[in-house]
């Protein structure tokens, strides 16, 4: 499947099991270095592993790594579904 054809998603949207990928970053925001530092990199699958009870934060789970972040700062990255 083409990267054209990959549906773009949200940290928000996902459930505890969802799997996805970082396909990129917006740039013009600063915090996207900071988890590209932690690991983040594109092409990094990560898990979602649980939320909070209101959907704020979200643990997820990468290179056996946890990593809780909100969704509102993970608008940074740019997602895709993870095959």
């Amino acid at each position: 499947m083409s990267l054209a054809h990959k549906k773009s998603l949200a940290l928000g949207d996902l459930r505890p099991g969802d799997r996805a990928r970082v396909a990129g970053f917006r740039e013009q925001y600063p915090y996207a270095s900071q988890l590209a530092r932690l690991g983040l990199i594109p092409g990094t699958e990560f898990t979602v592993m649980r939320t909070a009870p209101l959907g704020d934060p979200v643990e997820i789970r990468f290179r056996g790594f946890s990593l809780v972040i909100r969704p509102s700062e993970a608008h940074v990255m740019l997602l895709e579904a993870a095959e």
